[in-house]
């Protein structure tokens, strides 16, 4: 398919990729109320149709019926774009038409059936339910997935069960190059041509009691394997445990806050260090940020204080946000990656906004990037705030993607493995911000290795990153309290010392090197010299 769709769909054709964004979010606003009223009812709700029965196939509608609910049922007509139907919880969902990308990813129980072609990730990170495609599939089929059944009819792209860790993949045809690469549980069974599969993957034939097994789960006659077909499995490997990549060696210590002309303030005098994160104008619903921090917390329960704790500790926490990876309190926000994209509709419910992992996630063309964003966002509400988290590496590709679609944050991730130190990584952020967010709404973030200082949010925020997210130091609520007092104490201890009321204040011309290997990679001014050093300022 050329142009907007990617892969052998019939093509399509559209005037505006808004458009059918716009329109993907009409029909899922549309459909919401419908579905829980319709399972009630034992009814079937249909796309593609007039209401008089005539048929209008859909032409790439994309993200459609995320967390399709138990009972609920659907029929589709059409060419549909990525992202459909994921993250469903017992639905039964019917295509008649082409598939895009992603198709059912992140599934919970759904029954879906695509009745031709599908691209590619279909099924990806899919837990449980049944997916049935019956006119073959793009790459990465059934990649990630860690229960489940997916059924292919036709031939199967590259990598079919790449990463699955269990369920059962059936494949009816020909697959492509390093089936079942790099799994670690589950089975893939290939009735049709196969490749000598990669290292760590063994091919066998099944034995009788295994095909009578697939077929009884199978329970179509038409999709009955035969005897002769071979089984994928995980073979035993010697595991080395990988090294996460090069660390950054330095951090932002050799960087100092300096007063400009103004006096310091008197010590028992008030200080905003809020930060808002979604403002929209008149849209949306910003999150008010007591400090401009977000740190990571695994688990939001972990945040729940005990009844003797100091009202004052309670208070800390109760309006601090977190990056929760599960349970968020609602003025949280869900961290979203590929681990926990299939309780992605309970966590964005549950959250004040969320925060999507992209280095976590498979890399996604413009389309696939459009659906994710359309299921995501429909499950989060498009009024609430959301940032896009990627690699420092590609801050420019974040930078661009993020304000093309509208996001709250652009979070830089500055451990990527590649050991940029963090003073270099204050000019990349701020050149490509400068060039691409610019009259956006969209904030720079960055995201720390370690838990950050107060020293560390000031001069993030003096360098222009709105946000700053981290580890936490530890995970107990009583010390997280402590943690986030020491915070608000030095931080107004900074600003006391600046001379300046206001977080917002703080400002690059507060910044100085204290050393000439921090000034070289940061572009600041050396401290004594009071200026960038040369090179600095060539063409």
């Amino acid at each position: 398919m050329g142009g907007y769709l990617d892969g052998k769909q019939q093509p399509i054709n559209m005037a505006d990729a808004h458009d059918v964004v716009e329109r993907s979010f009409n029909i899922n606003s549309k459909l919401g109320p419908r579905l829980v009223a319709a399972a009630e009812q034992n009814a079937i709700l249909r796309i593609g149709w007039t209401n008089a029965g005539e048929p209008v196939p859909k032409n790439g509608e994309l993200g459609l019926c995320p967390n399709l609910p138990k009972g609920a049922r659907m029929r589709a007509l059409g060419v549909l774009g990525s992202w459909t139907s994921p993250f469903g919880s017992g639905g039964t969902f019917t295509l008649q038409g082409d598939a895009g990308s992603f198709l059912g990813a992140g599934n919970r129980g759904n029954v879906i059936v695509c009745e031709r072609l599908a691209g590619d990730f279909a099924g990806f990170a899919m837990r449980d339910g049944k997916i049935s495609i019956l006119d073959g599939v793009g790459t990465d089929a059934g990649a990630c997935m860690s229960g489940g059944l997916l059924i292919v009819r036709g031939p199967a792209g590259a990598r079919v069960g790449g990463g699955m860790s269990e369920g059962l993949i059936v494949i009816h045809g020909d697959v492509g190059s390093d089936p079942g690469a790099g799994m670690t549980g589950g089975r893939i069974i290939i009735n049709g041509r196969c490749p000598t599969p990669p290292s760590g993957v063994s091919l066998r034939p099944l034995t009788a009691a295994e095909v009578k097994a697939i077929n009884k789960q199978l329970n179509d006659e038409e999709l009955h394997i035969p005897s002769d077909s071979v089984c994928l499995t995980p073979s035993e490997t010697i595991q080395v445990e990988q090294e996460s990549g090069q660390v950054s060696a330095s951090d932002l210590s050799m960087v100092g806050l300096v007063p400009n002309d103004r006096q310091q303030s008197q010590p028992y005098a008030t200080y905003d260090t809020v930060t808002l994160v979604g403002e929209r104008g008149d849209k949306g619903t910003p999150a008010a940020l007591p400090l401009p921090l977000m740190a990571i917390i695994p688990d939001g329960n972990e945040l729940a204080m005990d009844k003797d704790a100091l009202p004052h500790a309670v208070n800390l926490l109760a309006h601090q946000p977190f990056l929760a990876q599960s349970n968020p309190r609602p003025i949280d926000f869900a961290l979203i990656s590929q681990h926990n994209l299939a309780d992605a509709p309970e966590l964005l419910a549950a959250s004040a906004g969320a925060v999507f992992d992209f280095d976590d996630l498979p890399a996604m063309n413009s389309e696939q990037l459009d659906g994710f964003l359309v299921a995501v966002r429909t499950l989060l509400g498009r009024e609430k705030p959301f940032g896009m988290l990627g690699a420092l590496g590609r801050t420019t590709n974040l930078h661009v993607r993020a304000a093309h679609h509208k996001a709250d944050l652009a979070m830089s991730r500055i451990e990527d493995g590649s050991g940029v130190p963090e003073a270099a990584s204050l000019p990349m952020i701020g050149r490509s911000a400068k060039s691409h967010l610019e009259g956006t709404h969209t904030e720079t973030a960055v995201l720390l290795g370690l838990s950050a200082s107060a020293h560390d949010l000031a001069v993030l925020k003096a360098s222009g990153i709105n946000v700053i997210a981290c580890e936490v130091p530890m995970a107990d609520a009583n010390d997280l309290a402590h943690w986030l007092q020491t915070l608000h104490q030095d931080m107004a201890s900074l600003l006391s010392r600046l001379g300046i009321e206001s977080i917002d204040r703080l400002e690059r011309s507060h910044l100085r090197a204290l050393d000439h290997e921090t000034a070289a990679i940061s572009g600041l001014r050396l401290v004594g010299y009071e200026r960038p050093l040369p090179h600095w300022f060539a063409r």
